[in-house]
């Protein structure tokens, strides 16, 4: 109906934004109908008596009409101008530093709200660096963690509190904060001493007091990201206490079966994995990480460990539905280095056909693999780089470029990760996505 058609327009006109110019006129039509007001007012209380000598004055009533109305104008419009400039400047004086350029960050911050949504997939020291990259072009990040960390000091959390572990949620939390440097040094500090404290991690420790003051870990984690000025969201796949658990097989060809996602690395170690699982085997996803991979413009799954911190999450099948059904463009990153005890002797094929053999062909239409590699293997004896596939593969299509970041070349650099992403989602879209820090 023609009255519905209205009222969403109105709805979404009034929804809460930057929109300076559309709150401008807001303020001009307001202005506008108070003079109105007061000039019916004057009427009526000097419409017998005549005005007094000083409205008179007052409205130039001794120039001709058009000249009074173009001078009570300007005057207006000047006086408006000045009166909300002043008031941006009293209003914003606590917040802007002199190393800033105010209208810039302005800009900027209403740029990135306008950016396209993306979801991330995995866990573990991979995705924070895509999650760096890709927050200089938009503030609608959505990180999707697993929750099946079993370790250190989360593992110990999850089984003292039966909390989430959220050694993940921390790290990624870290990555997206506007103060990233500071709440990274923060959040990674362990503590080295003390009866209960020696080997937490700061950030964990935070997560879980959120967690009991806010009433959930879910609740937690929202409230963590208003606090720390989190540039997106980071969400659990599922809010499930799950187990992951792998069948793996020996040189004999037997199967033996590893229960914990901390053990599977350690061993599995000279091992093949045949096949991981999540026990219970079919938990409920998270319903705001669904609605996020349904909204996405694209997803993306790596980098990270592929069995342990990318695969836990596609096992839980709403989540795996979710990605089939979205209209997004879907990425996925290989590895630069392959990791013992899970991808040993892996190519990039390898490890999309793992990918394949747990959540079905097809589910990433877009693989991006590094092209470069130093000549000096990477740190940890058993590890090599992961090589490019020696067929064309015909499943998916390939994307190479230089991803090493110079510091840590078995590692992905944020901004080369962000680009290679930024520029394929441009590509898909029809339109240029500007970077802004």
């Amino acid at each position: 109906m023609h009255w519905q058609r209205s009222l969403k327009t109105i709805r979404t006109w009034l929804t809460p934004g930057l929109h300076i110019k559309r709150w401008l006129l807001v303020v001009f039509l307001g202005i506008s109908f108070i003079s109105m007001g007061a000039t019916y007012l004057l009427r009526e209380l000097y419409m017998d008596t005549g005005y007094p000598s000083i409205i008179h004055w007052l409205t130039l009533g001794f120039l001709p009409r058009p000249l009074r109305a173009l001078a009570l104008g300007l005057v207006g419009i000047g006086l408006t101008l000045l009166g909300l400039f002043r008031l941006n400047q009293a209003l914003l004086a606590p917040f802007t530093r002199p190393d800033k350029d105010v209208l810039t960050e302005i800009y900027r911050h209403h740029r990135r709200q306008q950016g396209p949504h993306i979801v991330c997939i995995g866990g573990g020291t991979g995705m924070p660096a895509v999650l760096r990259g890709l927050k200089a072009y938009t503030d609608n990040i959505t990180a999707i963690v697993t929750v099946a960390d079993d370790g250190g000091s989360s593992g110990r959390l999850r089984s003292e509190l039966g909390l989430l572990p959220p050694g993940d949620f921390r790290n990624n939390i870290a990555a997206l904060s506007e103060a990233e440097a500071t709440t990274a040094r923060l959040f990674q500090y362990r503590f080295h001493a003390g009866t209960g404290l020696e080997g937490h991690a700061f950030g964990n420790l935070y997560l879980a007091a959120m967690a009991e003051i806010s009433g959930s870990f879910e609740q937690g984690l929202l409230e963590s990201s208003r606090v720390l000025a989190v540039r997106g969201r980071v969400l659990p796949s599922t809010l499930e206490l799950v187990q992951l658990v792998a069948d793996v097989r020996d040189d004999a060809g037997r199967l033996q079966r590893i229960r914990g996602e901390s053990l599977i690395p350690k061993l599995g170690n000279g091992r093949q994995i045949h096949h991981i699982y999540l026990d219970p085997e079919a938990p409920r996803a998270y319903p705001e990480a669904l609605r996020a991979i349904l909204d996405a413009d694209m997803i993306v799954a790596g980098p990270g460990s592929l069995y342990t911190s990318i695969m836990p999450n596609l096992l839980v099948p709403e989540i795996k539905q979710a990605i089939q059904a979205s209209s997004a463009l879907k990425i996925y990153v290989c590895n630069i280095a392959t990791q013992p005890g899970e991808t040993t002797g892996y190519d990039v094929d390898d490890h999309v056909q793992a990918l394949t053999r747990h959540a079905g062909r097809g589910l990433f239409e877009i693989v991006i693999a590094n092209h470069t590699w130093d000549k000096t293997p990477p740190p940890g004896g058993q590890s090599a780089w992961v090589p490019l596939p020696k067929r064309q593969p015909m499943h998916y299509r390939l994307v190479t470029a230089d991803l090493r970041n110079p510091e840590q070349p078995w590692r992905h650099d944020p901004q080369r990760m962000g680009q290679v992403l930024i520029d394929l989602l441009s590509e898909h879209s029809g339109q240029r996505i500007p970077r802004l820090l």
